[in-house]
């Protein structure tokens, strides 16, 4: 083999005679040079992602307790955000619970007034009187404590007020009922007492006899109203009463409107104190338009005078 060697600066050229083994050691450096340069790129690489390899698995476990810690502090930034929240959530409401509470009592005290009771029997004024033994304290940790202790007490407040109002309630009922359902007062508006109850002479016979009730005369179509609350149990004609009302007020009280010139109500009907009832006329044996009003008490006649001049229960 040879090989030719050429000069740049004079231009000429020499050959060498190269022979079996300086080809074979040229050949052997020509091909190892480049497998030896690509071979020690190679290590080096694989040392390089090895150290930083080593360095991503040491860092890690730092990194995710760092943002452990991180999402840690954040959730109890928003817990403490929304506790605050519903604190002032809580003290809202409890303001204006206090505000429904001040209109309640004030009502409370307005209905004692209209009921006239006693005073101090209900006061509205004043915070419920509370006691009882002492019992064993109980130590918790509330963040809103100051807002729990609040409540219980408006908790007792109400139900103080809620106990008062109920029975107020009942009284009022048990007064109002007794004087709706208690007969009393007169059963016209109109007109004047033209007879009274007992012995009398018949205006009509001219003899002594027995008037079970009392006479109101007045005006042809004036109101008649019941005295008392009740129920219808009986309208019609009689001969001697003519058109005829009667209702019962319970406790074994029976009031009767005879000589009506028109009825206004039927049996079955639940009446009022003061409910017009019927119009004054002169049906039945009358000589005049008038009311003829009986009171009967367990089945027999009374003295209707002394209920017309009663003014309340």
């Amino acid at each position: 083999m040879k090989v030719i060697l050429i000069s740049r600066k004079h231009g000429g050229s020499r050959s060498i005679e190269l022979g079996r083994w300086s080809r074979a050691l040229l050949s052997l450096c020509c091909l190892g040079l480049p497998i030896g340069l690509a071979a020690s790129g190679y290590i080096a690489g694989q040392e390089s992602g090895a150290k930083a390899l080593r360095g991503a698995t040491l860092d890690a476990p730092q990194d995710e307790s760092t943002q452990l810690t991180e999402q840690q502090n954040a959730l109890k930034d928003e817990e403490a955000r929304l506790n605050q929240r519903k604190l002032q959530a809580m003290t809202l409401n409890l303001a204006e619970l206090e505000a429904r509470m001040t209109r309640l009592d004030a009502l409370g005290q307005h209905l004692t007034a209209m009921a006239d009771l006693e005073q101090g029997e209900f006061d509205f004024s004043q915070p419920p009187a509370v006691g009882g033994p002492v019992a064993s304290e109980f130590s918790g940790d509330f963040s809103s404590g100051g807002v729990d202790d609040e409540m219980d007490r408006f908790a007792s407040r109400l139900d103080d007020r809620e106990q008062q109002m109920e029975m107020l309630e009942s009284l009022l009922t048990n007064s109002k009922w007794q004087e709706q359902s208690s007969v009393a007062g007169s059963p016209v508006k109109g007109g004047y007492m033209s007879s009274r109850y007992g012995w009398r002479i018949d205006p009509i016979t001219g003899k002594r006899s027995m008037h079970t009730g009392l006479d109101f005369a007045g005006k042809p179509g004036s109101e008649i109203v019941t005295v008392a609350s009740g129920v219808v149990t009986w309208t019609g004609r009689d001969g001697d009463y003519g058109n005829t009302v009667e209702i019962s007020h319970g406790d074994d009280y029976v009031t009767r409107y005879a000589h009506n010139k028109e009825i206004l109500v039927q049996p079955g009907d639940v009446v009022r104190k003061g409910e017009t009832i019927a119009l004054m006329g002169a049906s039945g044996r009358a000589t005049g338009n008038h009311l003829h009003y009986e009171v009967y008490k367990n089945g027999r006649s009374v003295d209707p005078a002394s209920y017309v001049a009663r003014t309340q229960p």
